[in-house]
């Protein structure tokens, strides 16, 4: 045990039991999720791909996630959003992730066009206050493992309010606008499959309205892709 480490010894960020950032109790409690459910009329999906009949010219092709959102999962995201001296918990969550893709058969088939991860933006002032994007180092770090290039190509336009405690009605006309293309990046899209990356799906409404836009500007393919689903 280092110096470091004995004047400032790890806890686990759910429970606090001292010995490391995740302790193998809490671990048990996190579970892969398999509640696939169709975006656009927010019912149950087999696959986690669109309903045929709710699929429009911009709608979003399907939503995964790796993990279910419990007390445990929630603290861990926390801690990873607004804690980030707990400098090698992104490590775990990127693993957490990696291991939810390769978990899920329909995402390895989508997978198989090399679609590009996109992450979701954050508006400039949350940026500047955090320092950081989590969903940028969640896509930084999974594309690193599936070999997938990352594209920063959408700009948050709209300072929102936060989602939390908002009806499904009122997370879409919150975020509704929210997004738009880079200027440098609207070339880079016709034509292109995109995993947009995420940290929690809730309503769906931030996928949902990220896609349209890159549907909009000409992508063949988009798809949610988050660490977790609540």
């Amino acid at each position: 045990m280092g110096i470091l480490d004995f004047l400032f010894p790890k806890y686990c960020v759910c429970c606090r039991k001292i010995g490391d950032y995740l302790c193998g109790d809490c671990f048990a409690l996190l579970s892969f999720d398999t509640s696939y459910v169709c975006l656009v009329c927010n019912k149950h999906s087999f696959d986690g791909l669109t309903h045929p009949v709710c699929v429009g010219r911009y709608t979003i092709d399907g939503a995964f996630s790796s993990i279910s959102y419990n007390k445990t999962a929630k603290k861990l995201l926390y801690a990873f959003k607004y804690k980030p001296y707990v400098s090698n918990l992104k490590d775990l969550l990127i693993d957490f992730f990696y291991e939810g893709v390769l978990q899920n058969e329909q995402v390895n088939t989508v997978l198989q066009s090399y679609p590009q991860l996109v992450p979701i933006p954050l508006h400039s002032s949350k940026l500047k206050n955090r320092g950081y994007n989590q969903s940028f180092i969640l896509a930084k770090g999974l594309g690193e493992k599936l070999g997938l290039e990352v594209k920063d190509i959408l700009i948050r336009v709209k300072k929102t309010k936060s989602q939390f405690g908002l009806a499904r009605e009122k997370r879409i006309e919150n975020i509704s606008n929210a997004f738009g293309v880079k200027d440098e990046s609207k070339d880079l899209i016709k034509g292109e499959a995109f995993f947009l990356i995420d940290d929690v799906l809730t309503s769906g409404s931030t996928l949902l309205e990220a896609a349209r836009i890159l549907k909009r500007n000409g992508a063949k393919k988009v798809f949610g892709l988050t660490l977790a689903r609540g």
